[in-house]
């Protein structure tokens, strides 16, 4: 097995790092702002985006296994933001969608997650810089789904 060298340590701690505080800090204004959680909110912007989904590629869409995905949809149910609908009993066939609540709760969250976002990540950043970055991630994403992790 070989070993990250120190430079890659080093991006690699860093980016961990940044992740984790850039998480707690949108999860911090979402709760403050509206009350929503930052799970909460990836699920509104998804079906906000897309319309109503069928569960299944919901998940797909967030990156979600699905016992994770229908525990977040039964919280969300229970607070009014999304509704499931179609068949109870068949999965393959219900769809999740945004309720007028749930819409309500993302135009408020929306501005103060966009005004974080900006200003801690972009804000920062020359035109090169952000090319780079979002090639960087372009790239692992990539690798990701071509199954470059497994080899």
């Amino acid at each position: 097995m070989e070993w990250l060298s120190d430079e890659q340590q080093r991006v690699w701690r860093n980016y961990l790092a940044m992740v984790s505080t850039l998480h707690t800090a949108m999860h911090r204004q979402l709760q403050q702002d509206c009350e929503l959680s930052l799970a909460d909110y990836d699920v509104l912007v998804a079906l906000s985006e897309r319309g109503p989904l069928r569960i299944n590629e919901l998940g797909e869409l967030i990156g979600w296994e699905q016992s994770r995905l229908s525990h977040q949809l039964r919280r969300m149910r229970g607070r009014g933001l999304v509704q499931r609908q179609g068949d109870g009993d068949d999965r393959r066939g219900a769809t999740v969608a945004v309720t007028a609540a749930g819409v309500a709760a993302l135009e408020t969250a929306a501005p103060g997650h966009v005004e974080l976002v900006r200003s801690v990540v972009f804000d920062g950043l020359t035109a090169e810089q952000l090319h780079s970055f979002g090639t960087a991630i372009e790239t692992v994403i990539e690798r990701l789904q071509s199954g470059a992790a497994n080899d």
